[in-house]
């Protein structure tokens, strides 16, 4: 089946036909002449597959063999070898001829795979199965039930006495937990391979900690160890693979593994009517959506996942989902989703609402039925649910950071929005605040005095500055309140808030939301028509690059004075009862530099005027958002005015790439398998485009301010082989969502190594 490229199942089925006729179950129940009836049905089927023998001369078989492993390579020695059709032709290729050992030759032979160590969970533990009278091929496809390697000592205690030898001499020489073959052949026990041993993350953990502690390993060669990006799989909560074994669950479909974990609940269409069943009814939802947009952010905050049938890895359901260490599988195209009829069709069968569903956002794929879901040990204790002496788990984990801290020079901040999400941050080792997005605080929000979203869209319907103003001192309050959360949440540490960036239209209800609109009228008290009207007004072909960011302050300067004001108030606040603040003021989607100047002086002139009402000054800083190309090359210019960059990657990348992080999830796999791309770009960065427009804009910005401090914002910040770039290029910190944080500080170590 490997050489000559017959079908194993033909081999199967002269197997199974001999055991029917002689009504034996296993294959060892038959005998000499049986034997002899299966090889001869085994050569007929290669003649009728190959149209040829099956080939007797050894050096015949060799050369099968030989090119058997070429093809798999599928590289050019393969091609060579073949078109000299002579072994001379493998220059520089070792062949291993070796006699074999046989576990199938009576009672006193069997074969086993073992560890040294609990590949599930890192147990120092001697673990494995085996089965005498047995070939290795019966273990893998599953003909045959193995018994624990425990059992062994029953059977053959020289044997067993021997592996546990062995296993100690392994481990003691590779310094790492080994996946071992065996086979036993008559009594004696022989080693067939030995290899570090593929585990889980829970795995990787425990054994790196614990040989650390055994002197085995140093602290080095444990955070280089562990691989990066499973790391944050520590955290998340877990679909229950026996429930999903045991019922024989099969997934409906897949998408885009967005946000790690599992997550099940019943399926709510929109985000109002997953706040209604979660507040009034206590239903555990998952909201299911074509695309996500910041209107759904409260539906979003109580659902326990997201599934989307569009978007990408960096689109908004993915970026907020990770921010708020919810289970989210986006992109799954497979879903047709009828908002109207409030039905969800796929792979034939159609859900309701209502009906319950299950995704898994470490695998992406989509269930149709409810599954059990189990909680992670490590946040319940950070959160304080779960004491540390009662998780082993934790106790490994919070032992590990310590070595990861003590390694790394790259500072890890957090990309946050409000308290919540800032206490979990800081407990996941957050030593600041990178990105604060504050239009997310401009959507009502669970447990908040609603109002909010009502006074943003007075300020947009309003039609001269003085009613925009008037909306906006509503806003005000509600902002301060926010901001003065979050500084006491942060106890100190520094935090960058972004001022409002997404485009205006996003606060409105759509065109294809007409009762959305007349609520809007309703509660406002004027005409609809009006509300419609500037919805059109609004629209843009291409609102990415439309009207938004430093764009919209420069127009509507309130706006910016509104947010500055809020934010250097809260800092006063918070630090006249006793607190700490550090501030940093961001300015959004710079591509000129007087576009920052301008919103610069507007932003120092509330700042002064705050002082002065309140009689007290404070330190702060004021910066920019480089996402912009023009931004990046014109970086110099820029950096003479602010005190410090903040990468904005996601947009960065939209517009070098020239594609948009929403609708590149049609072709952008493609382009990785085919090698135009390594990775998709907006899950890890494109250091040779994007990544040569950041270390021109750190350079440059550099020469005109030494001092100048820089960071990373986008998603791209809690992407290992990204943290290593920035580690490499100078940056001070990197900024990614709360659940990201210990994978970026194990990637800051690992880089720093």
């Amino acid at each position: 089946d490997v050489a000559l490229e017959v079908p194993h199942h033909d081999f199967e089925k002269v197997l199974d036909a001999q055991k029917h006729k002689r009504k034996v179950k296993n294959d060892t129940d038959l005998d000499a002449s049986d034997l002899r009836a299966v090889i001869e049905g085994y050569l007929k089927a290669v003649k009728k597959h190959t149209g040829a023998d099956f080939p007797t001369d050894p050096r015949a078989q060799l050369r099968a063999a030989i090119d058997a492993v070429l093809r798999s390579w599928n590289n050019d020695r393969c091609v060579k070898y073949r078109q000299l059709n002579d072994i001379r032709g493998l220059k520089g290729t070792a062949v291993n001829v070796q006699s074999m050992v046989y576990g199938n030759m009576g009672i006193t032979s069997g074969i086993g795979v073992c560890f040294t160590r609990n590949p599930a969970d890192g147990e120092n533990r001697f673990y494995g199965e085996y089965l005498m009278n047995a070939q290795g091929e019966d273990v893998v496809a599953g003909i045959r039930t193995p018994q624990p390697i425990s059992d062994l000592e029953k059977n053959d205690a020289h044997s067993y006495h021997q592996l546990l030898d062995v296993r100690g001499r392994l481990e003691q020489h590779y310094k790492d937990m080994q996946d071992i073959e065996f086979t036993i052949q008559e009594g004696k026990l022989y080693i067939l391979q030995t290899r570090n041993g593929k585990r889980t993350v829970f795995s990787w953990l425990r054994t790196c900690v614990e040989m650390v502690e055994e002197g085995l390993i140093d602290e080095k060669t444990a955070v280089k160890r562990m691989p990066a990006g499973e790391f944050n799989k520590l955290f998340a909560p877990i679909l229950d693979s026996e429930d999903i074994k045991k019922r024989s669950i099969k997934p409906l479909t897949r998408g885009l593994n967005a946000s790690p974990g599992g997550a099940c609940g019943q399926i709510v269409f929109h985000s109002a009517e997953a706040e209604k069943l979660v507040k009034e009814k206590k239903k555990k939802v998952l909201l299911v959506r074509i695309e996500t947009s910041p209107e759904d952010i409260g539906g979003m905050a109580v659902a326990q996942g997201i599934l989307t049938a569009r978007g990408g890895m960096t689109s908004h359901a993915a970026v907020v989902a990770r921010g708020m260490g919810c289970p989210c599988v986006a992109g799954a195209s497979d879903l047709q989703i009828d908002y109207a009829k409030k039905t969800l069709t796929v792979g034939g069968q159609k859900f309701k609402e209502g009906e319950q569903i299950a995704i898994d956002g470490f695998t992406g794929d989509v269930y149709g039925a409810a599954v059990s879901v189990k909680p992670s040990e490590i946040v319940q204790v950070l959160s304080g649910d779960l004491t540390e002496d009662k998780s082993l788990l934790a106790r490994h984990y919070n032992k590990y950071m310590a070595m990861v801290d003590r390694l790394r020079r790259l500072k890890v901040r957090t990309n946050s929005d409000t308290p919540k999400d800032t206490d979990m941050a800081v407990a996941f080792g957050a030593e600041g605040i990178g990105l604060c997005r504050t239009e997310h605080m401009f959507f009502d929000l669970p447990g908040q005095k609603p109002g909010r979203v009502l006074a943003v869209r007075e300020m947009i319907l309003a039609e001269t500055e003085k009613d925009r103003r008037k909306a906006l001192a509503k806003l005000l309050p509600m902002q301060r309140g926010d901001f003065v959360g979050i500084f006491k949440a942060l106890a100190g540490r520094p935090a960058t808030i972004r001022l409002i960036d997404p485009p205006l239209h996003e606060f409105l209800p759509q065109k294809d939301n007409p009762k959305g609109q007349r609520a809007v009228a309703r509660e406002l008290k004027i005409p609809v028509a009006k509300v419609a009207a500037k919805v059109e007004e609004l629209h843009e072909f291409n609102p990415m690059l439309g009207f938004r960011g430093c764009r919209l302050t420069v127009i509507y300067p309130e706006i910016l004075e509104m947010q500055v004001r809020a934010i250097i108030e809260a800092a006063i606040q918070v630090i006249a009862a006793g607190g700490a603040a550090e501030p940093e003021i961001m300015i959004p989607l710079i591509g000129h530099v007087r576009e920052y100047e301008i919103c610069r002086q507007q932003a120092v002139a509330v700042i002064e005027e705050v002082f002065t009402k309140k009689g007290r000054r404070i330190p702060y800083k004021l910066g920019t958002m480089i996402e912009v190309p023009r931004a990046a090359v014109t970086a110099g210019a820029i950096a003479k005015a602010a005190e410090f960059f903040s990468f904005g990657t996601n947009d960065l990348t939209q517009m070098t790439c020239g594609f948009s992080r929403d609708d590149s999830g049609r072709f952008l796999p493609r382009y990785v398998e085919l090698g135009i791309y390594d990775y998709e770009p907006f899950a890890v960065l494109d250091q040779e485009g994007v990544g040569r427009l950041i270390r021109m804009a750190v350079e440059e910005g550099r020469a005109a301010r030494p001092d100048l401090k820089i960071g990373i914002c986008g998603e791209h910040g809690g992407d290992p082989k990204t943290v290593g770039f920035c580690h490499k290029v100078g940056f001070d910190y990197v900024s990614c969502s709360p659940y990201r944080v210990p994978v970026a500080r194990l990637a800051a170590a690992q880089a720093a190594l």
